[in-house]
């Protein structure tokens, strides 16, 4: 059945711990609780959105054969972070993976929302037949530019790519085709109206996301015969911001669905939604790989045992929102669990607030378009060397007449 066969997230090489932040821009401490975040991954001057989608992807594709690796039709990137006008982050991508010249790509934008409207886009096309045995993949690649203007969006925001590879075998998640709820109008809750910088109206968004949520979870359930949000998910998984919103979306629509008590539904989100919340709480947002970030960590987090369906949902600033749904199992744990995501995360090497600000000057101008630009990885060598059982690292090294460069270190 039509699924994701292989999911990988790859969230940089640096963090900075989320209380080290509130301190250095002076912000409230008392508030860091409702975040339920601990540490935000950070961005290298040698880490882009092509960088970090083609890591994460990497293994993925090096896992496969050059009969499956030839079966990818289609390469979709999703970013709010565009490196040009015109040109996709896709075609240095398709380059540097190393795919087929066969192989159709291009570029989708819709906030946090983009790679889930790709993957279904993607499975419809897979599910038709049109092409048996046919592949996609899709990667949701983003780099932060938050800074003090953000205020307390500054802590949450996350730096990486998550890449999502599907086919006919649905090992990670075999999708339930047609099962999905959809909720979208126009807001303007974020946006990035320059290559610099982000801009986010806190209140707006917030309740953007828990009036999508609310509503696409209605459309699912008018348009799927039984579902019941309470008793058909086994797991949930949401797009993640921040930890403390997920649980905030999660308390409202309990209540709306006449769970009230406080004991029942703190319960409900120990077992259904804290799995999803490990590894996003260490990573922050990203963007439109910020759901299977969520999706990854209830993988590895949960223990399953048996089929178990989950329910997904996806939000993009703008708005766009969506609930799917699919089913995942110990096979999917044992899948994912040989990229050792945790291991990874673990590895990542701490810095400090003052080095933040320092790494932010320059990374605040990485998507600017200029026609030359140096950047020295061997500057971050030390960061660099913290990757685990270390294979080569796509890096970024500048720009010369307008193309970026890119080197393998």
């Amino acid at each position: 059945m039509t699924g994701i066969e292989a999911l990988n997230v790859h969230c940089g090489f640096a963090y900075l711990t989320v209380p080290e932040l509130f301190r250095g821009r002076g912000l409230d401490a008392s508030r860091i609780d409702n975040l339920m975040m601990t540490r935000r991954s950070i961005g290298l001057p040698c880490e882009d959105p092509v960088t970090n989608a083609v890591n994460a992807a990497m293994p993925i594709v090096a896992a496969l054969s050059d009969e499956e690796r030839a079966s990818i039709e289609i390469l979709v990137t999703s970013t709010e972070s565009g490196v040009d006008y015109s040109k996709s982050i896709a075609s240095y991508v398709h380059e540097y993976l190393g795919l087929s010249r066969n192989c159709r790509f291009f570029e989708v934008k819709q906030a946090c929302y983009g790679a889930t409207g790709a993957i279904q886009l993607a499975a419809g096309y897979l599910a038709s037949g049109v092409s048996p045995g046919a592949k996609a993949l899709v990667i949701a690649t983003d780099v932060a530019l938050v800074d003090e203007r953000a205020e307390y969006s500054e802590p949450a925001a996350g730096h990486g790519a998550a890449a999502v590879l599907l086919g006919d075998d649905g090992t990670i998640l075999e999708l339930d085709l047609g099962a999905f709820g959809n909720y979208s109008y126009e807001t303007l809750d974020s946006a990035r109206p320059e290559p610099t910088f982000d801009i986010a109206d806190v209140d707006r968004s917030l309740f953007a996301y828990l009036d999508c949520f609310s509503n696409s979870v209605a459309d699912y359930q008018s348009r799927v015969d039984g579902a019941d949000f309470l008793s058909t998910f086994d797991y949930l998984a949401m797009h993640t911001p921040f930890a403390g919103l997920v649980k905030a979306g999660h308390r409202k629509l309990m209540r709306e669905q006449g769970v009230r008590k406080a004991a029942e539904v703190e319960a409900d989100f120990a077992r259904r939604l804290a799995p999803s919340l490990a590894y996003p709480s260490i990573v922050g947002n990203l963007c439109s790989g910020s759901i299977y970030l969520a999706l990854a960590s209830l993988i590895d987090s949960a223990p399953l045992t048996g089929p178990a369906r989950v329910g997904l949902f996806s939000y993009g600033s703008g708005c766009s929102s969506e609930f799917f749904s699919g089913v995942t199992g110990p096979e999917a744990k044992q899948a994912l669990g040989r990229l050792r995501i945790a291991d990874h995360l673990a590895a990542r090497v701490e810095i400090d607030f003052s080095e933040y600000l320092a790494l932010l000057a320059v990374n605040r101008q990485c998507l600017v378009p200029v026609a030359d630009r140096d950047i020295d990885p061997s500057t971050y060598a030390d960061v660099l060397a913290c990757v685990p059982d270390r294979k080569e690292q796509l890096l970024f090294t500048g720009v010369r007449g307008y193309h970026r460069q890119y080197t393998w270190g």
